[in-house]
């Protein structure tokens, strides 16, 4: 069986899915592994090392063609589906459900797409989870980039000059991404507080040495599967008020809140920008989604009467080596449940609960 790894279209994606460690795993287990010229080297991977790890370069339009499992970050266009063989697979790291040409071709063609950031909150799926390798990385990203653009020291010190205040950090949604930007803060020596609609929240933020904001009397906002869903307006005003009175004592607002398959919930208003001390920041990890807070535009930095703005789309991507090592083992562990080493094969069953979940094939859309 023949697994393939192609470069993204997009150039701003630093990120792969194949690590020398899973391409050893592979190898070992008869898989032949195809890559592109230069695939890793923005993870600092060369072109040797794959080799001698016992992967081959191949073209790219010989990787379609020949590949049973095609590997790519994300599928923007259909024109490689083109070149696909019929009964192919790709695994991606997100599909958008609204391309329907691709889905249209995926029935021409009988092809398969999985997509990882549709897989089930279940224990079998924790060791495929790309969303929370993917946000913790996130989560201490946003931390590192706020405070070198924070034009001040984070942590409190002692000097024969006097004493230097800690940085007060304050982190809006206390998922994967949230907790690990609290653990990072707190590491930096930053004061932090955090909010999140979830009351279960409240115990992860105080563990991890933080103060939880929240709004008295404040309804659970949590789905079954653990993920935030949307406020009533009576909570939204409530948070407000409360948000107001919080924020313009910050130095670093860290925004991770999203509802998914929704647009970001704006959290932050522009009132509530300008309401912050000139050379404080605010990163919005949901610029993407359209953003949790005012002014924040995608894969920019805004600066408004002095308040800083970062809305950089893909933190992971900024350390993509770490990034990468983490995707190719949450990739392989998912090769491993498809792969029939019996037979070397592909072997997709569709009464599975991952699969069901991940399998992007039309029929299910």
């Amino acid at each position: 069986m023949i697994i393939g790894a192609l470069h993204e279209k997009n150039n701003a994606e630093k990120r792969i899915l194949l690590s020398l460690e899973t391409v050893k795993k592979l190898s070992k287990e008869k898989l032949t592994i195809l890559f592109a010229k230069g695939y890793g080297l923005n993870s600092n991977i060369s072109d040797q090392e794959l080799i001698d790890s016992g992967a081959t370069i191949e073209t790219e339009e010989n990787i379609l063609k020949k590949s049973d499992v095609v590997l790519k970050i994300s599928l923007e266009k259909s024109d490689e589906i083109e070149l696909l063989k019929n009964g192919a697979n790709i695994v991606l790291n997100n599909f958008d459900k609204k391309n329907l040409e691709i889905l249209k071709n995926l029935k021409n063609k009988n092809i398969n797409i999985f997509s990882l950031d549709f897989l089930p909150r279940i224990t079998r799926a924790q060791s495929m989870d790309i969303l929370s390798s993917q946000a913790n990385l996130a989560g201490y990203r946003s931390v590192i980039d706020s405070s070198y653009e924070f034009n001040r020291a984070v942590p409190m010190m002692m000097t024969a000059a006097g004493t230097v205040t800690p940085a007060k950090f304050f982190i809006i949604g206390a998922g994967v991404a949230g907790l690990q930007a609290i653990a990072t803060a707190k590491r930096l020596g930053g004061v932090v507080s955090a909010t999140d609609v979830r009351l279960a929240s409240k115990e992860q933020v105080e563990s991890l040495g933080g103060k939880f904001v929240f709004v008295e009397d404040m309804e659970n906002l949590e789905t079954a599967g653990g993920y935030a869903k949307e406020a009533s307006e009576d909570f939204k005003k409530k948070q407000e008020e409360l948000l107001k009175e919080t924020v313009k004592k910050q130095d670093i607002i860290i925004c991770t809140a999203l509802i998914p398959g929704k647009k970001a919930p704006r959290i932050i208003t522009e009132e509530m920008v300008l309401s912050m001390k000139p050379g404080s920041i605010i990163c919005d990890l949901a610029a993407a989604q359209g953003g949790n807070s005012a002014f924040s535009e995608p894969d920019k930095i805004v600066e408004k009467n002095g308040i800083k703005i970062i809305g950089y789309t893909n933190f992971a991507s900024r350390i993509s080596e770490t990034a990468s090592n983490l995707l190719a083992k949450n990739i392989y562990n998912f090769i491993d449940l498809i792969y029939d080493k019996e037979n070397k094969t592909i072997k997709i069953d569709k009464e599975d609960e991952i699969i069901k979940s991940v399998l992007m094939n039309g029929d299910s859309q």
